[in-house]
């Protein structure tokens, strides 16, 4: 068994008992880094001084015996975190060269209870995307391969692909993450690993770069259903500079990774049913069901009559917020500037030269349903369907403790698959977006694999700031499914 084996509660437990020092960790991740980095592409930034540095004050604090939660823990924030003093691009030129003065409300957590950052991660450009690929600093490889084609390059999905695919080949031990539609548990899902969005609310949102205010949230990935606990338990809490935060006490997360599932009821959306979904995911399901009902759980058929309305009503509402957030970017305060001839043709060339393709069309797409002539046709309907949503899952959560449902239609696909076809690309956040919608929390838990030997994912969705129970249900689909498979391209393989 090498250091790369250790799940993130198994490593705190070797720095606590002295059977290996923070320096020894971390050292061992930025050479794992520096060998692998060059192939994944899952950071943008490496930070090797600053990391060395706080694994000796890891250390030191290690010897007096005064340990937080994460001390000497080697992890990667995804480059939409503002870190004081280190270059925060969300992935987009326009902030090739922003280096915050300050630290985001998250990472600033992490740091108080011990972690050592070792760099920031890829993302797709400001945090648009399913697959990786639309980042200006290059795509992320997905570090695992098909039996049959091990030539094609796999994405690892997004936009939180640089943070999955780092978890997945052991290039960190953990990874902050956000999830607006999906960016956490779908890149989970195509990586093999667990990643939970919290209720909208649980973690703070200031310090990281705005999308879609009403959508955006952070989160964990993580080796294991505990690792995402134990993180989340440090990432959460209230926040007063950010109005959207939960003034709510964090519990244990990690002790309801240990509760079971014995008397929950746990619900069965039939709308998740898809049409032309391939049937290893709809047996993958039905395996995870047999799994709760094994382990105690009552099965309930339920309905989320909305949910058929969720992607569509998303791609109006996030590009709307997106399209008012973005504006900010005009060349004048930070961030590139490109010199016009006025200050239109200034902001023209800046955003023209600073966005990306994908980006560019979501502000279209916001800008026009914001606009006078459809900001009732698209935008207020959209927001009335959204409220329809949350009432499904309020409905529905009277009734049952948790849902569980596959998290992706598919397995990850390849470069350049499904790439032509912006609604394609879209429909990969079917089974997701419904959840972020209602601000609910949601889970994937990897539980099998496909044909190709690629991982699938499961998600459990539960009640608002019920975590506890998402962690429970996570947890025992962890145990049962004994998921033990690795990718191809991982450190100390």
């Amino acid at each position: 068994m090498t250091m790369f084996d250790l799940t993130l509660a198994a490593a705190r437990d070797e720095l606590r008992a002295r059977r290996l020092s923070a320096r020894e960790l971390t050292q061992s991740y930025l050479d794992a880094i520096a060998a692998l980095n060059p192939r994944l592409n899952a950071y943008i930034t490496v930070t090797p001084e600053r990391a060395l540095a706080q694994a000796d004050a890891a250390d030191a604090a290690l010897a007096r015996g005064q340990a937080g939660p994460l001390t000497g823990i080697p992890l990667a924030i995804k480059d939409l975190f503002c870190t004081a003093g280190v270059r925060t691009t969300a992935g987009s030129r326009i902030l090739e060269q922003f280096v915050p003065p300050y630290e985001s409300t998250v990472s600033a957590n992490l740091l108080r209870d011990g972690a050592v950052f070792l760099g920031k991660a890829n993302l797709d450009e400001f945090a648009m995307g399913s697959s990786n690929m639309t980042s200006a600093y290059g795509a992320v490889e997905n570090p695992w391969k098909r039996r049959q084609d091990t030539s094609a390059v796999l994405v690892p999905g997004g936009s939180s692909g640089g943070s999955a695919s780092a978890v997945a080949a052991r290039l960190a031990l953990g990874a902050t993450a956000t999830d607006t539609g999906g960016s956490i548990r779908q890149p989970a899902s195509f990586c093999g690993i667990p990643g939970i969005k919290p209720t909208y609310g649980r973690c703070s949102r200031w310090g990281i770069v705005a999308f879609a205010s009403s959508l955006d949230q952070a989160g964990p990935l993580a080796r294991t259903v505990e690792d995402c606990a134990i993180l989340l338990g440090s990432m959460a809490g209230h926040d007063p500079k950010d109005s959207t935060s939960a003034d709510r006490p964090v519990p244990d997360f990690a002790a309801a990774c240990k509760r079971g599932v014995k008397g929950l009821r746990i619900g069965v959306p039939r709308e998740y049913t898809m049409d032309g979904m391939p049937e290893e995911i709809s047996v993958l399901w039905q395996q995870g069901l047999a799994w709760m009902r094994d382990a105690g759980a009552e099965i309930v058929d339920v309905s989320l009559p909305h949910t058929k309305y969720g992607l569509a009503t998303y791609y109006i509402v996030a590009p709307a917020e997106a399209s008012s957030n973005l504006a900010r970017y005009d060349g004048v305060r930070f961030g590139l500037r490109e010199n016009g001839e006025d200050l239109r043709d200034l902001y023209e060339r800046t955003r023209a030269a600073g966005f990306g393709p994908e980006v560019r069309r979501r502000i279209l797409i916001g800008t026009y349903v914001l606009s006078a002539g459809y900001y009732d046709a698209y935008y207020v309907r959209a927001q009335k369907v959204r409220a329809l949503i949350l009432r499904d899952f309020t409905e529905v959560f009277s009734k049952v403790d948790a849902l569980l449902t596959p998290t992706a239609p598919s397995a990850a696909f390849a470069q350049g698959e499904n790439m032509d076809d912006p609604i394609k690309m879209y429909l990969n956040d079917i089974f997701t977006v419904p959840a972020s919608m209602a601000g609910v929390p949601g889970m994937s838990v990897p539980a099998g694999l496909d044909a190709n030997g690629l991982p699938l994912g499961l998600q459990v969705l539960g009640k608002p700031f019920d975590e506890e129970t998402v962690f429970a249900v996570s947890a025992a689909i962890e145990r049962a499914a004994g998921f033990s498979a690795l990718p191809s391209i991982r450190a100390g393989a």
